[in-house]
């Protein structure tokens, strides 16, 4: 096995490694199928090439030639180190500056195989998730950072190192952008090509920004809608005796097993592979597992009528599911399910992201190799007999959201009936839990707010727990009631964080903050590294999937309605404010989510090392961070943002945003417009 010091030498070329292929102990990414002309192949192994010394050529050409034609891209897993694969304690990286140090800590923990969903691939979630296009890419990044010093910058290209450029000590260490396609050509069929040739990656959101943080990255935010949406549809957020269906078991998907539980209901969660089925069931975050269906339908039942929270993994298709609770219903007059969404990675649905019900997990995989035209027929077909019996199910009483995953996108463009009378460019038959469910917690100034311990040490963890929840403790004290249950419902889940063993790859943890929350957790925090309570820096960070950090139309920004759902302005902005507030990496992404062409999205990492430097960019960037996002709702004609910026400006003298005289009088319009 390689230590770090050889993992951050460079390309190891005298001699080159054994090519040992793919690991068959590991899950891997499905075949892609760009469909390249012989010119594409030629120029997709001439690009690969590039990274070598022309003595290598001849050696390497036909093994990533064989590689193109059997995957549909050249991984290089010559390449892939013989490495255990983990974040280490941020002291261990052999690097001039620990801020290098801490991007490669969080790179690692990308890679994990213990949280990345295909790790030889470089996938860390969602299907197609890239951290880097090849290996090679990421030997020359660690050892960029292995390099680096605080008077340069690392400039990334959709997974390729452009190199360290010269730059200021408050400059980002790392400026990252992927698939930063012009907008014409960023199409499905486009990237599949743009990809295999090695020259665009799709990065989702924190898979290539290098801040996932394991499926813990989106159990709060799961738990908060199953709650919220309790509280909408139900009345109530006593969730015992309550069912929720859905699908999906993988890398975000993943953590809806353990919201339900903590939740207090019943999550019956679909998943046809049976490899991250097991590994949530090793993990802990799955309580029961079963193949057979009748099994399935007996435990809701029981568990319904006992009122015992249960997470119960059924590993089948999740239409099977569907149309058997339908027809239970139709037999015995009994709906056994009140909730209902779905987190198929749909986004990618004719690459591994969906896998029709007509069809094994093994068939599939095999058919969208083979003859991908019929299988996109096929996956059509399925999502049809999907939201067939989920409207009927509805219609009897079942509540339904769309989960921001592209799922009722992708079913309008397969011919479902999905479609909203009167509704708009965004809208369809069910919400979106963006627009409905979670409450405009974005118009509010709350998102999902994570940190690391770069010791690896739980007790930091722990500590750090505490520090936040007392912190939003004092703040819930002086709040208007409009947020005070979002406070209530942060406190309550940090408080309880670490009894329900969330910790998936790095010491890390999340929670839903406002603007004024997030500074003051991390001030708080950098405070008690400079005092020596918490013993290492840490990481502060956030999903995409935020305020301000997402213009993604079907999902983050999916309530706004002044016609701006489609610009991308906010995103962009965000990013470039970030790197010249203090962040010490930023990211600037198109896809994530709802997929490519669909969103554009950034986020940042920035390390809190004690400093009063250190205090003084997480207050600039962490405010503008989220600011910018509610003064652009505020601008839309949110009323909930009005109120959130405006007392922000009150807060904050420097402060000063334009806001917006809405329409008070229809009747100026109609007159206007009548001539």
């Amino acid at each position: 096995m390689l230590n770090l010091k050889d993992l951050c030498s460079g390309l190891p070329l005298d001699p080159m490694p054994p090519n040992r292929g793919r690991d068959p102990s590991m899950p891997h990414a499905p075949v892609r199928t760009p469909i390249l002309t012989p010119e594409e192949e030629r120029l997709a192994l001439r690009n690969s090439l590039r990274y070598f010394p022309p003595t290598h050529h001849n050696h390497l050409a036909s093994e990533f030639a064989q590689e193109l034609r059997q995957y549909g891209h050249i991984y290089m897993y010559r390449f892939c180190p013989p490495v255990h694969m983990r974040a280490y304690p941020i002291d261990q990286y052999p690097c001039r500056t620990p801020q290098a140090a801490s991007i490669m800590l969080m790179i690692m923990n990308n890679l994990d195989p213990a949280v990345a969903q295909f790790p030889q691939e470089l996938v860390t979630y969602g299907g197609n998730g890239q951290v880097f296009s090849n290996w090679a890419q990421f030997r020359l990044v660690m050892y960029y950072l292995s390099e680096m010093t605080e008077e340069q910058t690392l400039v990334m290209y959709s997974g390729h190192p452009a190199g360290l450029f010269p730059s200021l000590p408050s400059s980002p260490r790392a400026i990252i952008t992927n698939g930063m396609v012009i907008p014409n050509y960023s199409s499905r069929e486009q990237y599949e090509k743009m990809f295999a040739l090695g020259v665009s990656m799709y990065g989702q959101m924190t898979a290539g920004s290098y801040c996932y943080i394991g499926p813990q990255g989106i159990v709060h935010g799961t738990m908060l809608t199953v709650l919220n949406a309790g509280r909408r549809y139900l009345g109530s957020d006593d969730l015992r005796g309550r069912v929720l269906v859905t699908s999906g078991l993988g890398g975000m998907s993943g953590a809806q097993a353990k919201a339900a539980v903590i939740a207090g209901c019943v999550g019956v969660i679909a998943e046809v592979d049976a490899t991250p089925l097991r590994k949530r069931h090793e993990q802990g975050w799955l309580m029961e597992v079963t193949s057979d269906i009748e099994h399935c339908i007996r435990r809701i039942r029981e568990a319904k009528r006992s009122k015992t929270p249960l997470s119960l993994g059924y590993h089948g298709n999740v239409v099977d599911l569907w149309e058997r609770l339908l027809k239970e219903y139709e037999m015995t007059d009994e709906l056994l399910v009140d909730l209902g969404s779905d987190q198929t990675s749909l986004h990618n649905p004719f690459s591994g992201g969906y896998y029709p019900v007509q069809l094994s997990f093994q068939q599939a995989n095999q058919l969208m190799a083979t003859d991908p035209a019929h299988f996109k027929t096929m996956v059509h077909e399925s999502l049809c007999r999907q939201v067939a019996a989920i409207n009927k199910l509805s219609e009897a009483g079942m509540f339904f959201w769309d989960y921001g995953n592209a799922f009722l996108l992708e079913a309008q463009r397969a011919g479902a009936a999905v479609q909203k009378e009167g509704g708009g460019a965004t809208e369809f038959r069910y919400p979106s839990y963006v627009q409905h469910i979670m409450g405009d917690i974005f118009s509010l100034g709350f998102g999902p707010f994570r940190w690391v311990c770069t010791s690896g040490d739980s007790r930091d963890l722990a500590l750090t727990d505490d520090i936040a929840a007392t912190v939003l403790e004092e703040i819930s004290a002086n709040v208007t009631e409009r947020v005070q249950q979002q406070y209530n419902d942060n406190i309550r889940w940090i408080r309880e964080a670490g009894k329900h063993s969330m910790v998936v790859g790095s010491q890390a943890r999340i929670l839903y903050s406002d603007q004024k929350g997030r500074v003051c957790i991390a001030l708080a925090i950098n405070k008690a590294i400079a005092d020596g309570r918490v013993s290492a820096p840490v990481v502060i960070s956030r999903d995409h999937h935020d305020v301000s950090g997402t213009d993604s139309p079907f999902r983050e920004t999916s309530n706004v309605y002044d016609g701006s759902a489609f610009c991308a302005d906010m995103a962009v902005q965000n990013f470039v404010g970030d790197a010249f507030r203090g962040a010490t990496w930023v990211s600037l992404h198109n896809g994530g989510g709802v997929g490519w062409g669909e969103v554009i999205n950034g986020g940042f990492g920035l390390l809190l090392d004690g400093s009063e430097e250190a205090a003084k960019r997480a207050s600039l960037m962490l405010n503008w961070d989220v600011s910018n996002g509610v003064a652009r709702r505020c601008w839309s004609g949110n009323s909930n943002a009005y109120e959130t910026i405006q007392r922000t400006m009150k807060e904050q003298r420097q402060l000063r945003v334009t806001m917006p005289f809405p329409v008070q009088d229809e009747h100026v319009l109609d007159r206007a417009l009548q001539g």
